[in-house]
């Protein structure tokens, strides 16, 4: 082939190879966005939990690991009675007469976070008088709110729905819940050794269905 026929292939060959490259690199998927781009600010994150056992905190916990964020106790003024079946029946009178009863806990700047975890147990098979106290006295309005529970094998009661009522002006997301102690029957902190890695495994996989992870 005559030397000048050759250069002219090649160069023709060149130009094709380069126009293919410009499309393909049109063409990137989204998953293939650096992290930068895509993470979530975990500065505007905050975790609250209300746990009794240790075992909702240990949710939260594990939550915190996963996405970052403000993570805080939920602390009330006058705290429940150590004695189990005193605070049942505390709690049964508050359900009964609506009292919500005072916390220590205050977030001040509320209007920092755009999403909000919030954790208990379940109580009665409905959502604790301390958490509803947050809830209400807290601006959660434009919000993104995510529960979370720990029960004693009875599941969540109405609790999930009643944040949904609580908070009809937020984004309330699916819930997690997993089985934790059984105070009653003596048992607490149960969300340990290898059912904790158990349930570590299940809080990714729901943090993953919600694009969280």
């Amino acid at each position: 082939m005559p030397l000048h026929r050759s250069f002219t292939y090649v160069c023709w060959a060149f130009i094709v190879l380069m126009g293919s490259c410009s499309f393909f690199q049109k063409e990137v998927p989204t998953s293939e966005i650096s992290i930068e781009e895509t993470s979530l600010d975990s500065a505007k994150i905050l975790i609250v939990y209300l746990s009794r056992t240790s075992n909702t905190k240990t949710l939260a916990e594990m939550i915190h690991h996963q996405v970052g964020g403000k993570l805080v106790a939920l602390e009330l003024q006058t705290p429940y009675p150590e004695n189990y079946q005193a605070t049942v029946g505390q709690v049964t009178r508050e359900n009964e007469t609506g009292f919500l009863p005072p916390l220590k806990t205050s977030i001040k700047n509320m209007d920092h976070y755009d999403l909000v975890f919030v954790g208990f147990p379940t109580w009665g098979m409905q959502l604790p008088p301390p958490m509803k106290s947050f809830l209400t006295s807290h601006d959660l309005s434009g919000k993104t709110i995510i529960p979370f529970n720990s029960n004693g094998g009875y599941g969540i009661g109405s609790s999930f729905q009643t944040v949904r009522e609580l908070c009809p002006k937020s984004n309330v997301q699916e819930g997690f819940t997993t089985q934790g102690g059984i105070e009653k029957k003596g048992i607490l902190l149960a969300i340990k050794d290898s059912r904790a890695k158990e349930v570590e495994r299940e809080v990714i996989q729901w943090l993953q269905k919600l694009n969280l992870k």
